[in-house]
């Protein structure tokens, strides 16, 4: 009997935005495509984040081993640190590709729409909207044939919940649909998709703002597989799917990891 190894990552170098967070959908992500072989990049924001993305790469290094896991700090609503990022990551792991780009870093404001500052709107669009549409012309011209391209989405975005959040990620939504053909078929056979979970218990669903609570309570009555909220690594497994050798005839894709609450 063959062994099937289809899910396997060896010798990819992956990127995975927003992952300096160890209870975070981005450190499970990259912690799960380590341990599949892939050599990942931790990306955090800023010196608060530091002392978590060092965790995280302790955790991955202590199962994957050393010389598996990088710790950058970039933001990517800045065109410098796009840069930075990319070009670290080449020199951190001595190599001239890179294979998978997650970007999952995102960012959100709980403001009432019709007051929420303009600066607010515009952070939210730089983070969730231009700085992954800039990593992807970033990163594209270092990608080999079949790299592979997952957008962290939500299902705000189909819900019509979180006015300004969700219309960013449906901007996303639209632009992975929209690049599969460029990516692709005229491209390098790069494929990308969406993925689009549904409540996941991280810092980004603040337990202190009841409106929050509130809008996480309404959405696990919605859940059709079991009655509890999404988990980091749920939200992983489906991302491993989509960097593998399994999911190449799967791309332009928005598909929702939220234990039925949308139907993609």
């Amino acid at each position: 009997m063959t062994t099937d190894t289809s899910l396997s990552l060896a010798g990819k170098v992956a990127i995975v935005t927003g992952s300096g967070k160890e209870n975070g959908i981005g450190a499970a992500i990259a912690f799960t495509l380590a341990t599949h072989g892939a050599r990942v990049v931790i990306n955090y924001v800023s010196e608060a984040t530091a002392v978590r993305a060092a965790t995280v790469a302790t955790k991955i290094e202590e199962v994957a081993g050393k010389g598996s896991v990088l710790t950058i700090r970039a933001d990517i609503s800045k065109d410098v640190d796009v840069k930075s990022l990319i070009e670290g990551t080449l020199k951190g792991f001595g190599v001239e590709q890179i294979d998978i780009l997650v970007n999952n870093a995102a960012w959100a404001s709980h403001e009432p729409v019709l007051s929420m500052p303009a600066k607010n709107i515009a952070k939210t669009f730089d983070i969730c909207v231009f700085g992954p549409l800039a990593l992807i012309q970033a990163v594209v011209p270092h990608m080999c044939n079949g790299g592979r391209i997952i957008n962290t989405g939500s299902i705000a975005s189909k819900l019509g919940i979180e006015p300004i959040y969700g219309a960013a990620k449906a901007a996303m939504d639209a632009l992975t649909f929209s690049l599969a053909t460029s990516l692709g078929r005229d491209g390098k056979n790069i494929t990308i998709n969406t993925i689009m979970p549904g409540p996941v218990l991280t810092d980004s669903l603040p337990p202190s703002i009841p409106e929050v609570e509130a809008l996480k309570a309404s959405l696990l009555a919605r859940t059709r597989v079991e009655d509890r909220f999404g988990t980091p690594e749920d939200i992983a497994d489906a991302a491993l799917l989509l960097v593998s050798e399994k999911s190449r005839w799967i791309t332009g894709q928005v598909i929702s990891v939220s234990g039925g609450i949308t139907g993609g």
